[in-house]
């Protein structure tokens, strides 16, 4: 008994010093990774943030986005978390990641889940990554792009309601999120990304739907959640496009 008590005890320790490890090294490498995105989008590019106050460290947090470029999302999330992020790494925000893209690779899809990517299906709506972000937005943050894919010309479309049925089942924070100038640093394409590009990003007030609350919980319902962010996210877009043409003449 006492050798099998043993062996019960030291696949526990090894059990543990693999979580903890694994855990560090997940921690160590998103934040190494989140820091050398950070070198490029603050120093090789001129980023400008404003509104950052509107976003609290608060879990059940959703961060909605306009979509240019392939690191949209590093973008999102590192403009308002980094640095404390190597301190509270639950701040680093899930985000959803084209299976194409990023899980056809097995090492691309090791690193992908390393940096909190869900995998969605092309083509059609995927049921079990919506599952996914459900379950994970309550505990920690969560970065969406509502247009569903990048703009090719820079302008903003229209948001798709699945975002909406994410908020209606969490009744997160919604922050609606403006970003211009990532479709002149990584243009649909390109694998490489360029410098010395001006990038503009705005958190936007928290968006109000408590009035949507007691309505079905649908795609209608949804739609309206999505419109009233990708309107507050088209006013912003509109002013930052206006500063830009500006700057230009």
């Amino acid at each position: 008994m006492q050798v099998v008590f043993g062996k019960t005890a030291r696949h526990r320790r090894r059990s543990w010093f693999s979580r903890f490890f694994r855990t560090f090294f997940s921690w160590l490498l998103t934040n190494l990774t989140v820091t050398l995105f950070w070198v490029l989008l603050f120093l090789l590019n001129r980023t400008t943030v404003s509104g950052r106050h509107h976003v609290d460290g608060e879990p059940n947090t959703l961060l909605l986005s306009n979509h240019q470029s392939m690191i949209d999302s590093f973008l999102v999330g590192l403009a308002v978390y980094y640095p404390v992020s190597w301190i509270k790494p639950h701040l680093i925000p899930w985000n959803p990641a084209a299976q194409e893209n990023f899980f056809a690779n097995p090492f691309v899809a090791f690193l992908a889940r390393i940096w909190r990517c869900i995998p969605v299906q092309e083509g059609r709506r995927d049921t079990g990554a919506l599952r996914e972000m459900i379950t994970i937005l309550p505990t920690g943050v969560l970065t969406l792009f509502p247009e569903g894919t990048r703009s090719r010309d820079g302008s903003i479309g229209r948001g798709h309601p699945g975002a909406g049925l994410v908020v209606l089942s969490t009744r997160p924070r919604v922050i609606p999120v403006a970003v211009e100038g990532m479709r002149d640093v990584l243009p649909i394409g390109s694998y490489v990304p360029r410098i010395f590009k001006r990038i503009y990003v705005h958190y936007g007030e928290p968006i109000e739907y408590s009035d949507l609350l007691d309505m079905p919980r649908n795609k209608e319902t949804a739609q309206v959640v999505v419109d009233r962010v990708m309107d507050a996210i088209e006013e912003k877009h509109a002013e930052f496009r206006r500063l830009r043409e500006a700057r230009l003449k």
